[in-house]
Formats: C-alpha cells, sequence, structure tokens
C-alpha cells in the first residue's frame, strides 16, 4: 500500500525520495503556485511586456534540484493579460545559449509575429513584436517555444505561460475575475526525472513514437498540490501543457464540472459533465461550487477512446486504472457569490453552406498506421503524405474565406490538431455533434485514432504570401518528427 502522494509522485520521483509506506499523510502537501500577472505598462499608445527566457534551477522534489528554463522565472512564465481592442508590444529577450521561439498560441496576429519557426530568438538577441489584439471573444490563450524540431524539449525544460485576454461581453457576467484568488490558472504538464534531479526525455521508443509522457504531475510547477479556496465559487482556466498526455477530468466526489469555456472562447451556456477530456494544448474554465468545509479533489480518469497503451503510466495504474489526482480544493470559510449565469455568451459561428472549399488532411506515421502500407514520407510522420519542410507551402488560403478543413487520422493514436491564426468551430466527429464542451471557439481539437473531425473557419485581417502559419499535431514529439504543415493567406 502507498500514499496518495506516493502515487502522485510516481517512480522516478521515488528513486529521488524513496517510498513511503502504508499510514503516510495522505493530504496533498504543497500549496499551489500561482504564476505572476503581468497587465503591461502604457508606453506610447500600446501595453508593453517585457519577458526574458533564461536558464535556472527549480526544487520540484527534496533533492536535487532540476535545471529548467522559464521566462522572467526559473520555470513557465507569468499570466499574460489584457483586453480585446489593446496594442501589445512585446520585448522577448534570449538569455539561454541556445535558439527559441514564443509562439502566441490561440491568438490571431499577423504571421510575421506568430512566434511560429520561422521567428527563431538566437542566444543574446531580442524580439520586438507588436500587433493588435483582434480576437473574436474573450480567450484563454498561451504561449510557448516553437523551436523547429526542438519544441517539445524547450516546452518541456518550461518555456510556457498563459496569456488571458478579456472584453467588456465576459466581463458584464461577473464571472469569478480576481486573479490568484477566485480566479485560477492551472497548467497541468506531466515530468519524469533522473536520480541526479534532471528531467528525462526521450530515453524509450515510446517517447518517440507515442509521445512522452511523465510519472510525475505538476500543476503551475507544483508538485502534490492543493488550493484553498476562498469563495464558494471558483474559476479554473485549465491548460493541458503536456507533450501528449490526455486527461479526463472530473471531481472525486460525483458531482458535475460546470464548464463555461473553450479554447478561444466561454460557451453559450455552461456544460455540466461527469468528465472531459482534455487534449495537449487544449484549454476549458470550469466554475467549482463548494461549501465550507468541503474538500474536492479534481482527478484524471482513464483515458477509454485513443488510448496509448505503450505510454508510460502512472505509477500503481495498474491497481487504479490510470486513475490520479490532479489538484486538491480545500474551503474553509468562504465568502458567498453570485450565481453562475445560465446564458453567457453569443459564439459566432458560419454555415458550412458558405465555404468556399473543404480541404482535407490526412494525419500520418510510418508505424503505428491503419494501413498495411502507409503512405512513404521524408520522415517519420506527416500531413497528407509529407513531413514538415520549412521551404514547403502546403496550402495558400484566400483572404476572408470560409473553408471547412477536415482533419482524418489515419494512425492507430489519438492526435490533437492545431490551427494557428484562426479560432474554429468543431462542426462535427464522424458525422456526429461536438461534445457539449467543445461548443465555443477552438484552435485544437482531438482526432481520435481512425475518426475524422471537420472544423469550420474564416481566415480574415492578414495577408502575407511570405510568412506561413503552421497546422500541425500538437503531440509535441510527433510535431517535431514531422507532423506539421505551413499555409499563407494572400
Amino acid at each position: 500500500m502507498f500514499s496518495r502522494r506516493d502515487f502522485l509522485l510516481g517512480a522516478s520521483a521515488a528513486a529521488l525520495l524513496g517510498m513511503r509506506g502504508a499510514g503516510a499523510e495522505s493530504r496533498a502537501l504543497n500549496p499551489l503556485k500561482i504564476p505572476a500577472l503581468l497587465e503591461g505598462r502604457s508606453d506610447g499608445g500600446a501595453l508593453r511586456y517585457d519577458l526574458t527566457v533564461a536558464a535556472g534551477q527549480t526544487a520540484f522534489l527534496p533533492g536535487p534540484t532540476t535545471p529548467t528554463y522559464g521566462i522572467n522565472g526559473p520555470y513557465l512564465g507569468p499570466t499574460i493579460r489584457c483586453r480585446v481592442g489593446d496594442r501589445v508590444a512585446l520585448r522577448v529577450k534570449n538569455n539561454l545559449e541556445e535558439p527559441t521561439t514564443l509562439h502566441w498560441h490561440g491568438l490571431h496576429v499577423p504571421a510575421l509575429y506568430d512566434g511560429g519557426p520561422h521567428q527563431v530568438i538566437a542566444p543574446e538577441q531580442t524580439w520586438e513584436p507588436s500587433f493588435l489584439i483582434k480576437q473574436q471573444k474573450a480567450s484563454l490563450c498561451w504561449y510557448h517555444a516553437h523551436l523547429m524540431e526542438q519544441t517539445g524539449e524547450q516546452v518541456l525544460r518550461g518555456l510556457a505561460g498563459l496569456f488571458l485576454i478579456e472584453d467588456e461581453e465576459s466581463s458584464a457576467l461577473r464571472l469569478p475575475s480576481e486573479y490568484g484568488v477566485d480566479d485560477i490558472p492551472l497548467v497541468i504538464q506531466d515530468r519524469r526525472f533522473n536520480p541526479d534531479g534532471s528531467f528525462e526525455y526521450m530515453s524509450t521508443m515510446g517517447d518517440a513514437e507515442v509521445g512522452y509522457q511523465g510519472d510525475v504531475i505538476l500543476v503551475n510547477g507544483t508538485v502534490d498540490p492543493y488550493l484553498a479556496l476562498r469563495r464558494q465559487r471558483t474559476r479554473l482556466r485549465v491548460l493541458n501543457g503536456s507533450n501528449s498526455r490526455i486527461y479526463v477530468l472530473g471531481r472525486n466526489d460525483g458531482a458535475d464540472l460546470v464548464v463555461i469555456g473553450a479554447d478561444g472562447s466561454l460557451l453559450e451556456r455552461p456544460a455540466r459533465m461527469k468528465r472531459v477530456k482534455l487534449a495537449p494544448a487544449e484549454r476549458i474554465e470550469l466554475i467549482v461550487d463548494v461549501q465550507p468545509g468541503q474538500t474536492v479533489t479534481l482527478m484524471s480518469y482513464p483515458v477509454v477512446a485513443g488510448a496509448a497503451g505503450s505510454g508510460v503510466k502512472m505509477r500503481g495504474a495498474q491497481e487504479a486504472g490510470d486513475t490520479f489526482p490532479i489538484i486538491e480544493l480545500r474551503a474553509g470559510k468562504l465568502e458567498p457569490a453570485g450565481p453562475v449565469p445560465e446564458r453567457l455568451i453569443s459564439v459566432p459561428n458560419w454555415n458550412p453552406a458558405q465555404a468556399a472549399r473543404t480541404r482535407t488532411f490526412t494525419l500520418n506515421m510510418a508505424t503505428m498506421s491503419l494501413k498495411a502500407r502507409p503512405l512513404p514520407m521524408e520522415g517519420p510522420m506527416g500531413i497528407n503524405g509529407r513531413s514538415m519542410d520549412m521551404k514547403r507551402i502546403d496550402v495558400q488560403v484566400p483572404l476572408g474565406s470560409i473553408e471547412i478543413w477536415q482533419i482524418e487520422n489515419a494512425t492507430t493514436l489519438p492526435h490533437p490538431f492545431h490551427i494557428h491564426d484562426i479560432q474554429f468551430r468543431v462542426l462535427d466527429r464522424d458525422g456526429a455533434p461536438p461534445q457539449p464542451y467543445e461548443q465555443g471557439l477552438k484552435d485544437t481539437v482531438l482526432v481520435e485514432a481512425g475518426s475524422k473531425v471537420r472544423v469550420i473557419a474564416e481566415f480574415a485581417d492578414y495577408a502575407d504570401p511570405v510568412h506561413p502559419y503552421m497546422f500541425h499535431c500538437h503531440n509535441l514529439e510527433h510535431e517535431d518528427a514531422g507532423m506539421m504543415g505551413q499555409f499563407v493567406v494572400v
């Protein structure tokens, strides 16, 4: 028998700490770290944000510290917050000994400032993108490294943070909004540790084929976290920041999760769900309603469809069925809060009859293919039979067009598919409607093994025949192995 903490920390942490026996403390041990909030300073009509990317050391576990990367700190980055209509000016200084990038994931920005593999920041250099916030709706976005063939490792080391965008419509709803008090960011990641405290990465065939999976859960860089709730209702802004692990979130008391938002917008109405599947790069917003003195644990439950059998499981998974805790929510005396509105916002949508065309994107792997003879590719993974080539433009999209993109998964693994520049609506999965919590604006969608998903979007505002945007699998090891392509808006 093992304590809750032994189970959560996993085999790699146990190698550092030693095993704890039965009867040990079963409650979460560490207060949740809250990333710093940056709201910018006024500078010539813009909001200025200064970001410094650098190496550091982080104490995740007792014992040796871990060499990490971070933004304005040793691990992860601050939460950036602004509003629709703001002009933001970012100054990104690279103090690493290697090049990097920062991609504004989910933001609708000019391709030149997208922060993908073409916008490399050399060591000791500074990148200064500036753009108008033209999101259609308030959004829970994020930012992360996106260096060609090194995205997985740089994100694993810590180059990621949240990017919150507000607007008048969402503010008028009076949802919990006091950052760090009743508006809480949760960046969920999984990691493995070597005995010397360093991250273990790409040490198994499973890392390369299935994608990296760790046996230690971090939330905002905190192992075994708890959050002391101060109000009856708390808003959780949740990012799956893992390289490849899929989570199925739910409450341990069996109560519904109240989902109010997706990647790129709030929902039209709250969706009450027992379980919510969250793939890498996907985001949801939750309202947690508790009573004084109540303790609730946000759990991850078994992934039924699209489960990767050869991945690294949480230690104890054979006994627990891949069920493990994410964070413990403790309520003491609580301040009362108003009800959650039954009507939230109007979510933009596009009529499929208005679509100028439908494009098909087939996700391929040289191994783990549904076909006996998968399509030949230049690398181990690709889209439409072609691995990523930075010199090749795969798709030209006319400015202002509405398009349907059909993503077909020809492999035996699930793949989260991300499109830069736009927010889309999910039309259907194999002809069936999307889940209620997927019916806001999104930029990433999970495509299960052997299935197809249709999404619809408008490509507005920014045309650039030279600088491309990306579309790719957001399993970062798959992306680095070639499951990525490029499009320009013309």
